[in-house]
């Protein structure tokens, strides 16, 4: 399943990437241009993350634990700066910290397991 959802989240890279240099790029400022940009950047590195977490066992047996915490973390962090790329009041910029310490924790949880 996992697997699928890093494939989801990667083809969403190619859309959002391609929208913001082809369909944004005369549209906005550049330093919001840049925060698309980030939002892009972040959402790739947690798809690749989570098709190898997909693939990846605990040493006992089932998935690793935090993939979950891994995409709902990318969903609140990207999506936030994508918001705010586009013109969102700045107090969502409140709501992003929370998306990436949840990709921390879950790649926390993800390591221990693969350690343990």
């Amino acid at each position: 399943m996992w697997l699928r959802v890093g494939c989801w989240m990667l083809a969403t890279v190619i859309v959002t990437g391609a929208f913001g240099a082809h369909g944004l790029e005369d549209r906005l400022a550049p330093d919001r241009l840049e925060l698309w940009e980030t939002a892009v950047r972040y959402l790739a590195y947690a798809g690749l993350a989570v098709m190898l977490l997909g693939v990846a066992e605990r040493p006992s047996g089932g998935p690793l634990r935090g993939t979950t915490a891994v995409v709902a973390g990318s969903a609140i962090f990207s999506g936030t700066v994508f918001a705010l790329a586009l013109g969102a009041p700045g107090w969502f910029g409140a709501i992003t910290p929370f998306g990436g310490v949840s990709m921390i924790v879950g790649f926390l949880l993800a390591g221990w397991d693969a350690t343990r």
